[in-house]
């Protein structure tokens, strides 16, 4: 897959593939850090390959964040709480544990943020703080793997 993603990107125009980054970085499990990787690895300037992977994973998981909430809104409106299954209850006690940011900066190590946003939300988390922690986890794991694809990058080359 990420052959797939690096050849997509590197047969954009030159001056089209920040976009390809962006469309990348929307992508669930790919997201903001390797599509900042992969930005870098095809010759995408650092900041344009992490700001691009960064706005298409926020763009995407906002877009999931605000679906959930509304389909949310509607579902448990006037119904009555259902025992939840032992699976969920595990996730629950898992989020009651961390909370919104510690399952927002954790989560990528598991989960796509995008489902982790959803999961979130239906637990009925605040939207605003899932927004919120979301932005900065997409912003910090977009960072972290882009500076290291960057110093990869410089190494392997011998600049």
């Amino acid at each position: 897959m990420f052959e797939t993603l690096t050849a997509f990107t590197e047969s954009l125009p030159t001056w089209l593939q920040w976009l390809g980054v962006a469309l990348i970085g929307a992508i669930p499990f790919v997201e903001s850090y390797l599509g900042s990787a992969i930005g870098v690895f095809v010759g995408v300037p650092p900041a344009a390959a992490i700001a691009a992977a960064v706005a298409g994973n926020i763009v995407s998981t906002l877009a999931v964040i605000f679906g959930v909430h509304s389909i949310r809104r509607r579902v448990v409106a006037g119904r009555e709480p259902e025992r939840p299954s032992p699976r969920r209850e595990r996730i629950r006690r898992l989020f009651d544990r961390y909370g919104v940011a510690g399952v927002s900066l954790i989560g990528p190590t598991v989960l796509a943020g995008q489902i982790t946003s959803g999961m979130m939300i239906s637990f009925g988390a605040s939207r605003r703080l899932v927004v919120i922690w979301q932005i900065v986890a997409i912003i910090a794991w977009g960072l972290l793997f882009g500076v290291l694809a960057t110093i990869g990058v410089d190494l392997v080359s011998g600049r």
